[in-house]
């Protein structure tokens, strides 16, 4: 291990020993000598003991710096790995991270363009608007030479020598990973190394700009014209690997919900579009915003009373594909329904369990869970709750769950929490339920029969006239694969009267040799020579035929 690499493994144990972090670890073979060497380092004990172990956790993570407070994030949307107490704790975390120096940061823009910065833009501001643990943004104006010209914008860049340090923590990562089912037998379930992986991807994804830039397109014209979201403007000749220049925009934070109020924004339409929004990108677009925590999210201060979400940051996304959309809306109308029979049947037909799965135990186990959820009101039942509880039961049932669920459970809660903070007495179920139905209707009923007829009438049109020609060729090919079959049969047939012939010939031929060999009328070597012959060619035969 390199010296580097060693002082950082020291930082990071050292960190967990002084929050405490180790005291959950079992009394086994492999603990006992961690547990006296943390005895006898006296000067790194538990130094928050006042504390909850999730909090601990959080501020650990935070201490280490972004590439964990990263992890702390991923880790937060895995409830089905950690209890409540952790995950909420884990949820809180933001990237609160300094910004570096704005210098710098202009060297890195202009390497990137390929030249001075003034000969696009005015106005930079070195003083950075925003800095994350990945990247930090910096506004500026297009020159007057430029297309836009005086159009304001945000350039977003990622940080310096940032990949080295990410791939030193993820060594790490891997290494304690490695270690976690060795000190406690409820590791393996935790699946470490999995998890790891799983963050590796996302973070590597988070290195390329361009990556953002497409979705952030994508989501833009999914939404042109909409009175719900507005997506910033990506201009993609100045779009690259690290550095990405987009439409600057003003908005109220989604948190501020004092400002909201004071601007006059109607607060009962706005938390009921954040549900629709969220609906509309899953089951519309199967395209989703998988990040939408309170940093992301601003509302336009102009028409406050048909307020309008602006959604940024686009580096995270979420798709799903039919058979995902319809399984989530089937599950929420049967579960709302309280069909528990429907929400098994639609696990198991899903292919997520097994086909073998006992329906009537599957049935009786969801309602045991999910009964209970129904003693609340239905402005109080929380759609990621549900699916979290669905999730947890058909775990039992040897499911699998799939981690474009993960990663929309994770959203729902953040549209679910932002919307109860906006409008306390918002009922989700009231405001999902009618675009659910009608999208179940739009894809199950005569509406879907009749919009797939439509879709593909062209199609038919245009070969309606080359149907007897393709019936024809059809039956000529059947008539020559009928022909073919039939020589097939005939040459094995043929192969096999050969083979019988043979059976017949060598059976006679050693009935008769054994007589001469019973009553010798010839010398016996003569007779074991007409013996031997005679198999050979037999064998031979039996080849070549």
């Amino acid at each position: 291990m390199r010296i580097n690499n060693f002082r950082r493994l020291y930082k990071i144990i050292r960190t967990f020993l002084v929050y405490g972090l180790d005291e959950i670890l079992p009394h086994n073979r492999y603990t006992s000598p961690l547990r006296c060497w943390r005895n006898s380092l006296i000067w790194l004990q538990n130094r928050h003991k006042d504390k909850t172990y999730g909090v601990r956790l959080r501020l650990a993570l935070q201490e280490l710096g972004p590439v964990w407070i990263k992890l702390g994030q991923m880790l937060s949307t895995r409830r089905d790995l950690f209890p409540p107490e952790i995950a909420d704790e884990l949820a809180l975390l933001q990237d609160q991270v300094e910004p570096y120096d704005g210098k710098i940061a202009r060297k890195q823009i202009e390497q990137t363009l390929g030249g001075k910065l003034e000969t696009w833009f005015v106005d930079f501001n070195e003083t950075a608007l925003a800095s994350a643990s990945i990247a930090q943004v910096h506004t500026a104006r297009f020159n007057d030479e430029q297309q836009h010209a005086g159009k304001e914008v945000v350039i977003k860049v990622i940080r310096p020598n940032i990949e080295p340090e990410i791939e030193a923590d993820l060594s790490l990562m891997y290494m304690l990973a490695g270690w976690i089912p060795r000190l406690n037998s409820e590791g393996y379930r935790l699946r470490p190394t999995e998890v790891v992986h799983e963050y590796e991807k996302t973070l590597r994804d988070e290195l390329d700009l361009r990556r953002e830039m497409n979705n952030a397109i994508q989501l833009r014209a999914n939404f042109a014209d909409s009175p719900m979201l507005y997506i910033p403007e990506m201009y993609r000749e100045f779009c690259h690997q690290q550095v990405i220049v987009m439409e600057r925009i003003y908005g109220i934070p989604v948190s501020d919900v004092a400002e909201l109020k004071r601007n006059g924004t109607n607060m009962k339409l706005l938390a009921e579009r954040g549900v629709q929004v969220f609906f509309t990108q899953v089951f519309r677009d199967s395209f989703f915003h998988a990040d939408m925590h309170p940093g992301n999210i601003f509302v336009s201060r102009e028409h406050p009373e048909n307020p309008q979400y602006i959604g940024i940051d686009c580096g995270i996304v979420g798709r799903l594909g039919e058979h995902d959309k319809r399984y989530l809306a089937e599950n929420f109308v049967a579960f709302f329904n309280r069909d528990y029979r429907r929400v098994a049947e639609m696990h198991v037909k899903s292919g997520w369990t097994p086909k073998d799965t006992d329906i009537d135990a599957f049935e009786q186990a969801f309602r045991e869970v999910c009964e209970p959820i129904f003693a609340k009101p239905l402005s109080e039942i929380s759609f990621g709750n549900v699916l979290f509880n669905l999730f947890n039961v058909a775990r039992n049932f040897n499911m699998q769950v799939q981690p474009q669920l993960v990663l929309l459970q994770k959203t729902l809660l953040y549209i679910e929490g932002l919307g109860r903070q906006l409008y306390p007495q918002l009922d989700l179920w009231d405001t999902a339920k009618p675009f659910l139905q009608n999208w179940l209707d739009e894809q199950m009923g005569m509406k879907a029969l009749v919009r797939n007829l439509k879709r593909n009438l062209p199609y038919m049109r245009e070969h309606f006239a080359d149907l007897p020609e393709t019936l024809y060729e059809a039956l000529q090919e059947q008539h020559q694969i009928s022909k073919q079959l039939t020589e097939i049969n005939r040459k094995l047939n043929q192969r096999q009267h050969h083979r019988s012939k043979y059976i017949a010939f060598f059976m006679g031929s050693v009935m008769f040799l054994g007589t001469l060999w019973q009553f010798p009328v010839l010398p016996t070597w003569l007779s074991a020579v007409l013996f031997f012959s005679v198999f050979v060619i037999w064998v031979i035969g039996l080849i070549l035929k």
